[in-house]
């Protein structure tokens, strides 16, 4: 007999189990979604992939980037050959560094990569230079003090990094895409039906109550992002997930900036600019915490400031940033976990067949085909024990 496996969410993570269980295992799949697919974090990602550029070279965090590292080299071939084209840019990331001090941290990692098989390579400011030559390696910093010299006031470009094996996808049309190849496989997606609590009887879950009804279920998967938290408050320890804001624009050049025919993710002070194509780009994400006990999203005065900030803070390296319209601006929430590390995938406490796999808080993009691989890992072993 079929099992019945019930999807809770369709942002990049659900989109992406949904995906891989149809993949590997023989079950009827149905995935919930509260709204619209990819409307969530995921709507509001850049899908910046920073896996071999991270800094985490062990343990479940590494395990879980170089996974989806891999993952990615087949999976964006494998939706073309099934009619789904997903942009994807295959032209690394470089990451600026203007502390000379960081640099033998880069060295260490640099070899750390190359003994796990993963190229990184350190490029002198020349190099920055010759390679982006759309990047300025001397800028001037805003100060707060108006004694703060010139000299100090300099910030220099002292090496960048630079990962070819990383890349960028587009969240929302990767999300869609994974649905859609999905959804013509026979997994039944269904919008507007949020779920409102875990239909469970003693340590085991029956299904979900939602707005369009119950959904009976053999096993359920939890990737409701912050929504997440809710469906968990049963138990004697729920899940706490805290929303971290982020925003992020598309900006308009000119012209494409640099060399055409090299354009990867340039990443200055935890600021990405992302180029698109045609001279778009994305600018982002900053990290916001909640201030007190004020909701989120804040007010739209605040959110224009910050995106100010952010635009200067891009231009600072990368000057023909002043000069770019604004197309679009966004935010969103993502869930990041209390009391534990990110992400979240485990069993929900001794409800025997409902997996979390939620609480990425800035690596859903990066993280979800790891995600799904461990999620289908374990509800294979498991609905293999209990066909027996």
């Amino acid at each position: 007999m079929r099992a019945e496996i019930v999807v809770v969410g369709c942002g990049v993570v659900g989109a992406m189990v949904a995906y891989e269980l149809n993949r590997q295992l023989v079950a009827d799949i149905t995935v919930l979604e509260k709204s619209l697919p990819a409307q969530g974090s995921t709507g509001a990602a850049l899908g910046v992939l920073m896996g071999v550029i991270s800094h985490k070279v062990k343990g479940r965090t590494w395990r879980l980037r170089e996974a989806s590292t891999r993952r990615y080299k087949t999976l964006i071939e494998e939706l073309a050959q099934q009619g789904e084209t997903v942009p994807f840019n295959h032209q690394g990331i470089v990451s600026l560094c203007f502390d000379e001090g960081k640099l033998s941290r880069w060295e260490t990692l640099k070899e750390k990569r190359k003994k796990q098989g993963w190229p990184l390579e350190i490029w002198s400011p020349e190099e920055v230079q010759a390679r982006c030559p759309q990047v300025a390696l001397e800028s001037l910093v805003e100060t707060e003090s108006k004694e703060d010299s010139a000299e100090d006031a300099v910030r220099t470009v002292k090496a960048a990094i630079y990962s070819a094996m990383d890349g960028q996808v587009h969240p929302a049309e990767l999300a869609r895409s994974l649905s859609a190849v999905a959804g013509r496989q026979g997994v039944r997606f269904c919008s507007n039906a949020e779920v409102t609590e875990l239909w469970v009887e003693g340590d085991l879950c029956r299904g979900v109550r939602t707005t369009q009804g119950d959904f009976s279920a053999d096993w359920v998967v939890v990737c409701a992002g912050l929504g997440s938290a809710a469906l968990t408050q049963f138990m004697d320890e729920p899940l706490a997930l805290m929303p971290v804001l982020g925003q992020a624009m598309e900006i308009q050049l000119p012209e494409v900036l640099g060399d055409e025919a090299f354009q990867p993710v340039i990443n200055g002070e935890d600021i990405q600019f992302v180029p698109l194509g045609e001279g778009r780009y994305w600018l982002g994400a900053t990290v916001e915490f909640p201030k007190g006990e004020g909701p989120f999203p804040l007010p739209m005065e605040v959110e224009a400031q910050v995106l100010e900030i952010l635009q200067r803070g891009a231009a600072r390296f990368c000057p023909a940033i002043r000069e770019a319209t604004v197309l679009d601006t966004w935010s969103g929430l993502r869930p990041r976990p209390v009391g534990q590390p990110a992400p979240v995938i485990k069993p929900l406490g001794s409800v025997q067949n409902v997996t979390l796999a939620t609480g990425h808080y800035r690596n859903g993009v990066l993280l979800a085909p790891a995600t799904a691989q461990q999620v289908c890992d374990l509800l294979s072993s498991a609905l293999m024990k209990t066909s027996k």
